[in-house]
């Protein structure tokens, strides 16, 4: 049976307004978390610490956090709609639906990157309060923050297809996702690591996202921005490429 028109949209509008209506929980949350980190952070360390030679450490810390809020949220948001939907049984409503497996994949990274996107919105209006980085290059900024949430998005869907139940959806969140984002340079520049160090940072994915979204707002980064880019659009190729797979053959929804 032929996909129904506008199936999609009605399924993205859905899982929009699923994390809207609670968007104390699921935006302004994060936001307030991220101030926190700031407040801290910046407290202890500026003053201290100068990144790129010139740029004050707190200015630094804010598109690391916006970035960070953005990979986050973009994976909860699939993941954990998923998840809730296989566990409370609603998901077969859904499968009884002649929507495809595109149309899926679309519906749930789409709402995801509206997640992320809102709630890196509210971090950076928030901590632009503090302390304000500058704008070099806004199509970076933009680039990196669609691409960041796409990915999280995607692996947001294949961690809920893969879950079967709550405490393994936190251990994929609290092993995988979290120490990833904390240890892609949010809070500091690979330059000041060790060499073993910065080796292993250049194998975390996450960095790049991070590094190449902090470019376009000071212009300088630790790696050049177009192999950030190709090493972004690559992982994100791959990984929707994954969740596009088993959500066709059904993986852990269908019996």
């Amino acid at each position: 049976m032929a996909p129904t028109a506008g199936g999609w949209q009605t399924l993205l509008y859905k899982e929009v307004l699923r994390f809207w209506k609670v968007s104390f929980q699921t935006v302004a949350a994060p936001v307030l978390t991220a101030m926190l980190y700031l407040l801290v952070f910046g407290h202890v360390l500026e003053g201290q610490a100068k990144v790129y030679g010139t740029v004050d450490y707190t200015a630094f810390l804010v598109p690391g956090l916006v970035m960070m809020s953005v990979l986050q949220n973009a994976f909860a948001n699939s993941s954990s709609s998923l998840i809730q939907s296989k566990i409370t049984g609603n998901l077969v409503f859904l499968l009884l639906t002649p929507l495809s497996h595109r149309s899926w994949f679309v519906a749930y990274v789409g709402a995801s990157v509206a997640r992320g996107i809102a709630v890196g919105i509210g971090v950076f209006v928030v901590t632009s309060l503090f302390a304000r980085p500058g704008l070099v290059a806004p199509l970076w900024i933009l680039v990196f923050a669609l691409l960041g949430a796409g990915m999280m998005g995607a692996l947001g869907l294949i961690a809920g297809l893969w879950a079967e139940k709550f405490d393994q959806m936190a251990a994929f969140q609290n092993f995988i996702v979290m120490p990833m984002t904390f240890l892609s340079g949010v809070f500091y520049s690979i330059h000041s690591l060790p060499p073993f160090w910065q080796g292993v940072s250049h194998l975390n994915p996450f960095f790049y996202m991070i590094d190449g979204f902090r470019y376009g707002f000071f212009g300088v980064s630790d790696v050049s921005p177009w192999l950030s880019l190709a090493i972004v659009g690559s992982a994100f190729a791959v990984v929707s490429a994954i969740a596009l797979h088993l959500l066709r053959i059904g993986y852990k929804i269908r019996n």
